[in-house]
């Protein structure tokens, strides 16, 4: 059998002719479209965005979250301040945590919700309940090509009308913003955008919440946003 040898130098026009679209591809990428996105600007959100009055943030505010932290080791553990480095709350490790629910409490143990999985065909939902397991807010999920969207849910504790966020993107890749009504409240990212060095890891996340907003509701969401990341791997 023959075979066919063609120069090296042919190879690249020989790729293109199959795949037409990949030096704009390529373009794309050097041009840092699938890089992180720069920092958002957060406004204040008003009237404020909340499900725990006690916890609306004051001014912009950094967590410093851990990937898988919960599902993979099963301890106890905190989301911290990245600036401060004190916790904002708590997450109670699995043996202490009922019928595999997360048990999310404040900083000093005083319990403030539990989230917990409800599995349907299409969508993984995740809900916060009180300790009378009546539901505080609700996370429904599903998967994209390029990551998760997810729909939160709640009613707002400052004005009682119903609020929806949305979040859509790769929380672990390029990141993500929170937005309500459109506008954004809160930004995933790898990086801090607030500091010129933190020590981190590869499992190391950043969430940036504008002033107004109720930071224990949105590590609530950041946890099951990296609940259904996960699990769509």
């Amino acid at each position: 059998m023959a075979i066919l040898r063609l120069p090296i130098a042919t190879f690249p026009s020989l790729i293109i002719a199959h795949y037409p679209s990949l030096p704009s591809l390529l373009h794309l990428i050097t041009m840092g479209l699938f890089t992180a996105p720069a920092p958002t600007q957060l406004v204040p959100a008003n009237p404020p965005i909340a499900v725990f009055r006690d916890f609306i943030a004051q001014a912009p505010t950094t967590l410093v979250l851990k990937e898988k932290v919960w599902s993979l080791s099963g301890d106890s553990f905190s989301i911290k301040d990245a600036a401060t480095g004190r916790p904002v709350v708590k997450v109670a490790g699995k043996a202490l945590s009922l019928r595999d629910r997360k048990q999310v409490m404040d900083p000093s143990g005083r319990p403030l919700y539990s989230l917990r999985s409800k599995l349907m065909t299409i969508f993984n939902v995740q809900i916060g309940e009180d300790a009378n397991e009546k539901e505080l807010f609700r996370v429904r999920s599903h998967s994209l090509s390029l990551g998760s969207k997810l729909t939160v849910t709640f009613t707002n504790a400052i004005t009682g009308q119903p609020v929806e966020l949305n979040i859509k993107g790769d929380m672990f890749g390029m990141g993500s913003v929170i937005r309500c009504n459109g506008q954004p409240i809160a930004q995933i990212s790898r990086e801090y955008f607030n500091a010129a060095q933190i020590f981190g890891d590869q499992q190391t996340y950043f969430v940036t919440v504008a002033p107004g907003v109720d930071l224990a509701l949105i590590a609530g969401i950041c946890m099951a946003f990296d609940e259904a990341e996960n699990e769509a791997k």
